[in-house]
């Protein structure tokens, strides 16, 4: 008997096979980014939550090892968290106060000094356009003060979210230990292991992110701090704070900060200190680059640059500023998810191997 020849060769029906995988794909993440929109409210502080847990996670494990109870463990760690957030921010806020102004009016001198010096033909001076700001701010005045209670809401609403994130912090790093246990149970039957390796292998590539990047955050603001210092550009804490905020968005952050500080070098002490401050910014991230985050970040997912692009392009669009923040660490959660995924495949349809520590 003879068999019906199939109507599309084998070529094309896998094609076809991969298209409707990513076709489904692409569905479901435009849905749990719709969803993520749509609940933001409770969905951001879940992510910040995460963060902090990835943060703490191994001060929280060594107060454990020591004998100290999972829940004053867990309330000492948060209670860490909170007062070095609390100081750090202090220090950066009180830093870019205090030499904002001097910031701010180098960056004005520089952009007079550029005007001047490649004789911009058409562009108003500095001062032209910032009298033409303070008549804009005026003109919208009224509706910006009709939005005082916007700001107020706003204000409430950051407060809530990030008492909100504490609180959930404290619950995920005192019962870190069950994570496993429910990955088994809500896992379909027989994927408990492999859900548990996912889960392990994310919250791994996040963990490491997080630490990684603020250990390479305070290296960085520390070495452009003491070059600015020694070259005596003003408003250098100031400065120094912008590059350690600004390293939690990979490339784009460096970049602008570093932007800032050759600005305002070029104003305050011309162009020749401007020259050393891009020295010691190249070579900070140079620094950066080759030797700290290969050694810091070696055991966490790598990326492409251009992945890490195209997330931070992503977030922003998706939740701004805050999209940008949390872009990355999400995005090597999924890449550590995948190679999970891609290791199991390897091994013949079996679940990776899954440690016993908890």
């Amino acid at each position: 008997m003879s068999t019906r020849k199939p109507l599309l060769p084998d070529v094309a029906r896998r094609t076809a096979a991969w298209c409707g995988v990513l076709l489904l794909v692409a569905g479901v993440g435009a849905v749990a980014v719709w969803l993520s929109v749509t609940l933001k409210t409770a969905v951001t502080p879940v992510l910040l939550a995460l963060l902090g847990t990835a943060l703490l996670g191994p001060v929280q494990r060594w107060l454990t090892a020591h004998g100290v109870n999972r829940s004053v463990a867990a309330g000492l760690t948060c209670a860490a968290l909170v007062a070095v957030v609390g100081g750090a921010g202090y220090i950066v806020v009180t830093a870019l106060v205090d030499s904002g102004d001097q910031i701010v009016q180098s960056l004005k001198d520089a952009a007079q000094w550029v005007i001047d010096h490649f004789d911009i033909e058409g562009v108003a001076n500095v001062d032209d356009l910032a009298d033409n700001a303070k008549g804009l701010v005026e003109k919208f005045g009224a509706s910006a003060a009709g939005g005082l209670l916007s700001g107020i809401s706003l204000i409430g609403s950051l407060v809530t979210t990030s008492v909100l994130a504490l609180l959930l912090t404290f619950f995920f790093l005192r019962d870190s230990d069950r994570a496993a246990h429910l990955a088994h149970s809500v896992a379909p039957r027989g994927t408990g292991d492999l859900v548990e390796a996912m889960g392990r292998r994310a919250f791994e590539a996040v963990e490491g992110f997080m630490r990684g990047t603020t250990f390479i955050a305070l290296i960085d603001a520390l070495c452009i701090t003491v070059g600015l210092l020694i070259l005596r550009v003003p408003g250098a804490a100031g400065l120094g704070a912008l590059v350690f905020v600004g390293a939690y968005i990979p490339y784009l952050g460096a970049f602008i900060s570093g932007a800032v500080a050759v600005l305002v070098a070029l104003a305050d002490r011309g162009i020749v200190i401007a020259l050393w401050v891009l020295g010691v910014v190249v070579a900070v991230q140079v620094l950066e680059g080759h030797v700290l985050q290969p050694v810091i970040q070696s055991r966490t997912v790598q990326m492409h640059p251009a992945m890490i692009m195209i997330a931070l392009t992503a977030g922003a669009s998706v939740a701004g500023l805050l999209g940008m923040l949390l872009a990355v660490p999400l995005c090597a959660a999924a890449v550590g998810v995948i190679g999970e995924l891609r290791k199991g495949y390897a091994a013949g349809g079996e679940g990776p191997e899954v440690s016993d520590r908890s």
